[in-house]
This record gives structure tokens, sequence and C-alpha cells, in this order.
């Protein structure tokens, strides 16, 4: 296989032998793909500064299995990285990525969508919006779509002014239900999240508590890094 210059970030990378690097790479039509940079860490062997996140690059590579080897690499625009109070951010959708998608699978819609992260979080834009949004994508380009619309026991249209239970393998009711894998939240909530437009306190407080509660059935027992990193930076904050 061999694939010419293709829109790429950059997700993690680490040392492979004496000189060169392991790369995980998102990439637009081709989903999550390992390379091997040979040489990378020799002076001149890439362009300096290129290796890094958040930063859209063009890279050709080609082999076949698992590991490809890079064959070429340029920088399509300046870095997104975002704020220094938000590289936190940064580095949750990167794990994300990393944890839920497959190798080799294609979604380009979701690089879309990290793309328009990064670029709201390079602008200052609020984090936790941009978070929830893009975590809301991610289900969805998975196949784990949510239900926003409507109640899943009757039918009817969600209303912005009642309670529901989102039961997290079914999606909203309006009833109680008997197992206890549902979290209770309101119609505004939900109609946040579906018109993507979410900004009064409580909503987000809701959103990001289904958030996580559906996205820790598919992350498993391991604890994200970039969360337990982010919870020691605002400790460090609260201590200054």
């Amino acid at each position: 296989m061999r694939i010419p210059l293709h829109p790429c970030y950059i997700l993690h990378q680490r040392s492979y032998r004496e000189t060169s690097l392991l790369l995980d790479v998102f990439s637009r039509d081709h989903g999550r793909v390992g390379l091997i940079a040979k040489g990378a860490k020799r002076k001149r062997a890439v362009p300096q500064g290129i290796l890094q996140p958040y930063r859209r690059l063009l890279i050709s590579w080609t082999g076949k299995g698992e590991l490809f080897t890079l064959t070429g690499i340029e920088s399509e625009s300046s870095s997104l990285m975002p704020l220094s109070g938000q590289v936190m951010a940064g580095f949750y959708l990167n794990e994300l990525i990393l944890r839920l998608l497959h190798r080799h699978e294609a979604h380009a819609e979701l690089f879309d969508a990290y793309e328009e992260s990064l670029v709201r979080l390079g602008k200052g834009f609020s984090e936790q919006p941009v978070l929830r949004i893009f975590e809301k994508r991610l289900l969805q380009s998975l196949g784990y779509g949510l239900v926003l619309d409507h109640d899943v026991q009757s039918g009817q249209p969600i209303d912005g002014n009642q309670e529901y239970y989102y039961q997290f393998d079914l999606g909203p009711l309006s009833l109680k239900p008997i197992t206890p894998d549902h979290l209770k939240l309101s119609g505004r909530t939900l109609q946040a999240l579906r018109d993507e437009y979410l900004e009064d306190t409580d909503s987000l407080c809701e959103a990001r508590h289904l958030m996580r509660s559906i996205l820790h059935r598919h992350l498993g027992e391991k604890p994200l890094a970039s969360r337990e990193l982010y919870q020691a930076y605002l400790k460090n904050r609260i201590r200054r």
C-alpha cells in the first residue's frame, strides 16, 4: 500500500530504537494509522518542529500490516495548539481517539469534528461545550449515537420543561426505568445537546455527567490519563 500526501494530525509519538519514532496519527480518509518515522531523531531528518500535535500535516506512507513507514511529511497549516489553559482539553481529545477508534477505519466526519474542536480551543472558546459536542459526534461516528429528539417510550418530542431518565442502551424515558443504568436530566439539556448549543451551567453539568457515564461503558475500567492530569492541574491552580 502506498498512500500519497494526505491530511493528518499526530496524536502521539514515542521513541523507536535509537534514531526513529513511532507515530500514531489520525488521517482523514484512513482513520488511525501507526507509522515508523525512520531516522526522525536525527538532525535535519524531518523539518524542525513539524512533529507536533494539533498541527494539520500532509503525510505519505507505504507498507502493509499494522505499522507503515512514513515517506513524506509537510506542514499544511500553522499549529492549532490550544491556549495554555486548554492544552489538557486537546490531550483529552487525542486520548479519546486513541482509545476508541480502531486502526484503519475511516471517520472523515470525526476528523472534521476534531479539527473544528481544535480551532475553537485555539480561539479561546470555553472548553466544556467544545468537549461535549466532540464527545457527542464521536459516539455518533462510532455507531453509538445518542437519542436526543424524542422520548423512546411515547415517541413524543423532547419537552424542555420535563425531566427524563436517560437509559444508556436505549435513550430518554419519561418514566423511571427499573434497571439502574440510567441518569436523570432535564429535557432542556437533551435539546441543548441536540442543537449543540450548550451555554447554561446546569445543562453543561448534566451533559458532562451523561457523556462521562456513556463513555465509561465503552472505555472500560482503565482511567483516562488526561482526566487524571487535568485533576492534578486543577489542584495545582487551587494551591496557587
